[in-house]
């Protein structure tokens, strides 16, 4: 066996401005997407209404109903910051890498 201890590299974290673009693009996808969803289950809830006569069974379809869409919109919401907080930090990169003088 080897006694010596293994040697571990740190990693390295290189932000770039294309790397937080590039996953802006995914989130706003994602978002679009989730936000697509939502309007459709939304309708689709819209133009089934509950049938039934017993208020405990409406009730809980409302509520159902409604935690379906919340979860779908807090997804859309989620990855909507993300995308905007993936953008200002791609252009605060951009920013810094612009006005940072030019070692030769």
């Amino acid at each position: 066996m080897n006694n010596e201890p293994d040697q571990v590299t740190p990693p390295t974290n290189n932000v770039t401005p294309i790397n937080c673009m590039t996953g802006a693009v995914i989130s706003g996808g994602m978002a679009f997407a989730l936000y697509s969803l939502m309007m459709a289950i939304a309708i689709t809830f819209a133009h089934k209404p509950i049938h039934s006569d017993n208020q405990i069974v409406i009730n809980l379809a409302a509520a159902v109903r409604t935690l379906v869409v919340g979860v779908v919109a807090l997804g859309t919401g989620l990855f909507a910051i993300v995308t905007i907080g993936l953008i200002a930090l791609g252009g605060q990169l951009l920013i810094q890498q612009l006005l940072k003088p030019k070692n030769s």
